[in-house]
Order: C-alpha cells, then structure tokens, then sequence
C-alpha cells in the first residue's frame, strides 16, 4: 500500500501534467481556428481546378500529344505513396491513421506486383513507417509548416514529385493525408495526383453540354505549365487540411488528457484521505488501548 507521502508526490505529478495539457489544449485550438480557415479557402480553387482538368483529360483521352502527367506512363508497374503526417506526436490516431492506411495500400500493391516506394511528408511518417517498410523508402521532407503552411514548401515537394516522374522513377503517385471534417473527426483521403485521373462522370458522359477550350499558344505549352501548377495546388491543399486535421487531433486529445488527469486527481485524492483517516483511527485505537493498560 502506497504511504501518504507517495500519494501526495504522485497528486502533485499529475496536476502537474493537468496544467501543462490544457495548455497544449488552448495552444491547439487557437492553432486550429487559422488552420481551419486556411485549409477551407484552398478548397474551392482546387476543387475547381480539378474540374477543369477533369474535362479536359476527357477530352485529350487517346491523343497522342498530350502530355504524359495528364495521361501516364502507359503502365501502373511503380507506385509512389506520399504520405503527408506532423511531425510531433501528442495528437490521438492522426499519425497512426496514415501509417495505417500507407500500410494497407503497400502491402495491397505489393501482393498485386507492384514496385511501391514511399516519400514520407513529416517525421512520423519516417520513424513508424521506417521498420517495417524502410527498404521502400526515399527522401521526404521534414519540418514544413512550423509558422504555418505556405505555398513554395507545397511548391517544394511537387517538384520533387515531378523530377522524379520527368526520370521514370515511377508511373503512378498517391497522396494519403487526413481531410479535415471537424475538430474530433478527420477522413483519411487516398487522392491519386499522376497521372491525373479522369472522372468517371466526365468520362462516361457522351451527350450533354461540354466545356470548349481553345488554345493559345498551343495546347502542349498551357498544359505544361497547368498540370505542374495542379500538382503543387493539390499538394498545398494537402498539408493545409493535414495541419488542420493535427490541430484538431490535438486539441481533442489534449481535452481528453486533461479530463482523465483530474479523474485521477480526484480518485488519488480519495485514496490519500482515506488512507490518512485510517492512519489517524489507528494512532488513537494504540493511545486508547495504552490507556487502558495502564
């Protein structure tokens, strides 16, 4: 049985840990509120480049001009998996989630054949993934968005991206992050970048009204310079909803943390005064029964 000097060391140490939770927990949520409102203004431009990319790769499908990040290589055979975590933990399931899912998605393509390399965006995608899928590995990137996402670091993992699909290191590029829905809820998303994957409605579509584009200069020098820009667009909407997804996680986590830290103080508290009042019954049951000796 515990003495009372131990039980009241254990109660500071955990009010202790009680403040510094709700801190982190206030931290996180003034975090998440311009997170939240970053990751919500991207969507809209990126969901609408998408759109227009959509149509378009209907419409280029079969041509031999178009370009190869619009089309693909002509062959699925090397997979790469960009998975996009924090890079500190203390954020309930966030991390864990990704690894799961970038997991699931190897271990699927590797039964099916297929070469996987995985380019970790964030060091807990590199320390979990690295035991068991470390020989698949390649250069990722660390420590982005430590005063906030910005473009040119979105900017700065495309074009890696694209370096390595301009030299045949793979045919086909997968991004697995948390989608933001709310601060206790993220969807792990699966979003296929390279090549750029067509609609289904777009592509089964055959009447209706279509979209026109004409071209100028020349079709090959606007996609050029538009499918790059997508990949860095959708690359920066995935790590502001990924940021945003961390802040919540976070800040839920930190919320639990909390509540069971003063679940524990208030049931060590009733150890501590129960063990003191029958500490104190003892010493006078001794007295009374000295009393009586004598």
């Amino acid at each position: 049985m515990a003495s009372l000097k131990d039980l009241r060391t254990k109660i500071v140490s955990v009010k202790s840990t009680r403040k510094i939770t709700s801190a982190m927990k206030m931290v996180a949520a003034s975090k998440l509120r311009r997170a939240q409102t970053a990751a919500e203004a991207a969507r809209p431009f990126a969901e609408r480049m998408e759109r227009m990319l959509g149509t378009l790769a209907a419409s280029l499908a079969g041509q031999s001009g178009a370009p190869r990040m619009l089309t693909g290589t002509g062959t699925d055979k090397v997979h790469l998996l960009v998975a996009v975590t924090a890079d500190r933990g203390l954020c309930g399931g966030f991390n864990s989630s990704i690894v799961r899912a970038t997991k699931a998605m190897a271990a699927d393509l590797l039964k099916q054949g297929k070469v996987v390399k995985i380019m970790p965006v964030g060091r807990k995608a590199r320390e979990q993934l690295r035991r068991d899928y470390g020989q698949y590995m390649i250069e990722g990137f660390e420590q982005l968005g430590r005063k906030g996402i910005v473009f040119a670091e979105a900017d700065q993992v495309a074009s890696q991206i694209s370096a390595m699909f301009d030299g045949e290191e793979f045919d086909v590029c997968t991004v697995i992050y948390n989608k933001f829905k709310s601060a206790i809820a993220q969807e792990v998303t699966r979003q296929q970048v390279i090549p750029f994957p067509v609609p289904e409605q777009a592509a089964k579509s055959d009447t209706g009204p279509k979209a026109i584009y004409e071209f100028e200069p020349s079709e090959e020098e606007i996609l050029a310079e538009i499918l790059p820009r997508n990949l860095a667009t959708q690359m920066f909407r995935a790590l502001l909803e990924s940021q945003a997804s961390e802040q919540g996680a976070r800040m839920t986590a930190m919320d639990n943390a909390t509540r069971n830290a003063g679940d524990m103080i208030n049931a060590l508290a009733i150890k501590y005064n129960r063990s003191r009042q029958a500490q104190i019954t003892k010493e006078l049951i001794e007295i009374i029964s000295g009393a009586e000796a004598l």
